[in-house]
């Protein structure tokens, strides 16, 4: 089967090329043999990407379109949509992870051929790895197109659907086997997990058909092809990463820092549960334990599908997967387990308020209608046993509201509510809040004087939009709970952490807030950091003052001979890299906001085990989003970062470029202007269209070093500007507080 039914669009042709999309535009009007639209709308066409591949080869603007590149598009451009192709590259992967050798046997020949062999060996690793949360279905002929009778296909949600409905299967049947396949006696009627409770909900993953599977025939091949490469697993999270990169509105995800910590609240479990599981990554983050069992529903079939999926090929764990509304259709009304990790959606209205008023999951009061938090925190406890620890993400308000003070009130009287810990700005979206954790527990009896755990963590937070200080949020968070799961109470730790009698919280508000209740840092501190901020100051400007650079004299413009980017990358005088969308866990990460603000990387990952670009020292690293006249050189302490989304790398080759003179030059406003391009709601510099001249390199150097002398006097204002705002503010707060006497 070609590949011709795969599209792509003009952004699409623009990253298989490393080119702009005004450079695509530009081919469309002066090359008549350029491919033709197949698709999409006048103002958005795509293309064959069959034919985009031979013109760009034939034009030589492409030797080779890269696997990923071209796996990526493949999927992006599937005739079923991203998510149905997404599912049916994880299934092959999970087989290819699991079975290599009956992935070669069902592969060897024509499309036609893979396509009604592939739902038989399937059907041995989706049966026994996905349990009870498994669908399966009907082959009733291997030629190619036979008809199949199947389980009604995956429903496919682009959109953030909160309540998705999920269809009914069908009964399984007889299963086809591939030739040369043994199949273990029980692959096709894979019992249960000891001990693991039926499955209510629809199940999330089924068996798809041979026509389903034809016509990602291309689309499985090449993403085996990138399995060899790089890894089952890494290659479905390379997939579905770019997948969710590609949708940033359409999914809301739990951060990998975050998710790590939430898992290490609940501790060490058996069975764990996440009642609304979106993309996966708090089951993800929990530690792998033998015979583990992960049970996840979701509302959104294709959500709750790739989640399966995806911690299959994560760890060796059984899967429980299902497709249904939570609190309305429960699809393990019999779980009792060790953990329940949940992200829950905030400020539901139709969270089934007027069906379930006699629910007995309202062990602790019937939530009211703007309580839908307060509805998860119970069905979390409803589902653990004596002794679990349930972690739910929380926002602010669910603390404080009046209409649920007598839900928490319950809670605490009862010892269910442990920890209620304050997360700091930009912890999680929404970003622009501090959102909680709450640690809960299904107590085996009331303890006799019950404290609970408060703890803010909001001086964490990090500057701009890069994020919080992870490590340090980790550290006092986990040490906090550890000292205070032991004892049952914790001495305080001003601004920080405080363990709290129950009584003193049981008064007509029952407000929850951390801040409202933790003692102040501790007067001496205040004045000591305020002394050593202002010390810091002084030494800062007269820094300043000693870096301002001389007066210049005035002379005529230079008339150099000009090189771009672009030339000297294809001249080999430099290599240029693009952010990406992966790397591995705890790798520091470069964001445009770093670079922007000249601080230290302070992003994380997404949840991807594509490989990072790595930053080494002497390299350039350049925004490319927000019209701004920046570039800057990679240090000692900044190498070994990872390079961030909207930012590309220029590395030179020292024996032709010297850095310091490339990122001087690049930062010309006149320089970024000719290269920008402009759209309703951004600007987008192409960097291979950035000028510089040529020069000798001991010129080169002689323009650096001046260059670089610029940049430490950059440094300097900003660091001058930081502390003084550090010190105001510091002195309003003492002077406001009392802690600052105003003589």
């Amino acid at each position: 089967m070609r590949d011709n039914a795969t599209e792509v669009t003009a952004a699409g042709i623009a990253r298989l090329a490393g080119v702009g999309r005004a450079a695509v535009s530009n081919w469309r009007r002066r090359h008549g043999d350029f491919p033709k639209p197949v698709g999409g709308t006048e103002t958005s066409p795509s293309f064959a990407l069959a034919e985009v591949e031979a013109w760009l080869r034939k034009q030589g603007k492409l030797a080779e379109v890269p696997l990923r590149e071209r796996v990526w598009q493949q999927l992006a451009g599937h005739p079923e949509g991203p998510v149905a192709a997404l599912v049916h590259a994880g299934c092959v992967l999970l087989l290819i992870h699991e079975r290599p050798t009956v992935w070669l046997d069902v592969s060897a020949g024509s499309d036609e051929r893979l396509a009604a062999m592939l739902p038989g060996a399937l059907e041995q690793v989706l049966g026994p790895r996905f349990g009870a949360g498994y669908g399966r279905g009907v082959h009733t002929d291997r030629a190619a197109g036979a008809s199949s009778a199947v389980n009604s296909p995956l429903s496919v949600n682009s959109g953030p659907a909160v309540h998705a409905e999920a269809r009914s299967s069908r009964a399984p049947g007889a299963v086809n086997t591939p030739p040369g396949v043994n199949t273990p006696p029980t692959a096709h009627n894979a019992p249960a997990a000891h001990n693991a409770p039926a499955v209510h909900g629809a199940p999330a993953i089924h068996t798809p058909t041979g026509p389903q599977l034809l016509p990602s025939v291309p689309l499985l091949r090449g993403a085996a092809e990138l399995a060899a490469e790089l890894g089952a697993r890494q290659t479905f999270e390379f997939l579905l990463g770019r997948h969710l990169d590609a949708n940033p509105r359409q999914y809301t995800l739990t951060p990998a820092e975050l998710a790590r910590l939430m898992a290490d609240l609940a501790g060490p479990a058996r069975t764990v549960l996440d009642p609304a599981c979106g993309t996966g990554a708090l089951l993800r983050a929990v530690d792998t334990r033998p015979d583990q069992q992960l049970y996840a529903q979701d509302s959104a079939p294709d959500l709750a599908a790739l989640t399966a999926l995806r911690l299959a090929l994560h760890a060796r764990a059984t899967v429980h997967g299902a497709v249904g509304d939570t609190l309305r259709g429960d699809a393990y009304p019999e779980l009792r387990a060790d953990a329940v990790l949940c992200h829950p959606p905030f400020n539901e209205r139709n969270w089934g308020h007027d069906e379930l008023a006699y629910d007995p999951r309202w062990e602790y009061g019937f939530p009211a209608r703007t309580e839908s938090e307060l509805a998860w925190v119970q069905h979390a406890l409803a589902r653990l046993s004596e002794g679990g620890t349930a972690v739910l993400l929380m926002p602010p308000a669910a603390a404080s509201r009046r209409s649920g003070r007598r839900i928490r009130a319950d809670l605490l009287r009862r010892g269910a509510l442990r920890a209620v810990v304050a997360l700091p700005v930009g912890a999680a979206p929404p970003y622009n809040i501090p959102l909680h954790v709450w640690v809960l527990a299904r107590p085996d009896r009331t303890p006799a004087a019950p404290e609970v755990l408060l703890a803010d963590t909001g001086r964490f937070a990090g500057e701009a939009r890069g994020g919080p200080d992870w490590q340090a949020v980790r550290d006092a968070v986990l040490d906090a709970w550890r000292a205070f799961a032991r004892a049952g109470r914790l001495e305080d730790r001003p601004g920080l952490a405080r363990s709290v009698p129950v009584i003193e919280l049981l008064d007509d508000d029952v407000d929850l807030a951390p801040a409202r209740h933790l003692p102040p840092p501790s007067v001496a501190d205040g004045a000591e950091q305020l002394a050593a901020v202002r010390e810091r100051l002084g030494a800062t400007l007269r820094l300043t003052a000693d870096l301002t650079p001389p007066s210049a004299d005035p002379g005529a413009p230079a008339r150099w001979p000009l090189t771009t980017v672009g030339e000297l990358a294809r001249g080999g005088a430099l290599v240029l890299r693009t952010g990406g969308n992966g790397g591995h866990a705890r790798v520091p990460v470069l964001t445009d906001h770093d670079v922007l603000a000249g601080t230290a990387p302070s992003g994380t990952l997404p949840e991807s085990d594509e490989e990072a670009v790595l930053t080494e020292p002497g390299d350039v690293v350049v925004p490319v989003l927000g019209g701004g006249s920046v570039a800057r050189v990679i240090d000692d302490a900044t190498g070994g970062a990872a390079l961030g989304r909207s930012l590309v790398l220029l590395r030179p080759d020292p024996a032709a470029l010297d850095p310091w003179f490339l990122a001087g030059f690049l930062r010309g406003t006149a320089n970024h202007r000719q290269a920008s391009s402009y759209a309703s709601t951004a600007t987008r510099l192409d960097v291979r269209r950035l000028q510089l001249p040529r020069l000798p390199l001991d010129e080169q150097r002689r323009y650096g070093a001046r260059f670089r002398a610029l940049d430490d006097f950059e440094r300097a204002l900003r660091d001058a500007s930081r502390l003084g705002e550090q010190l105001v503010r510091g002195m309003y707060d003492g002077l406001t507080d009392g802690t600052v006497a105003p003589d």
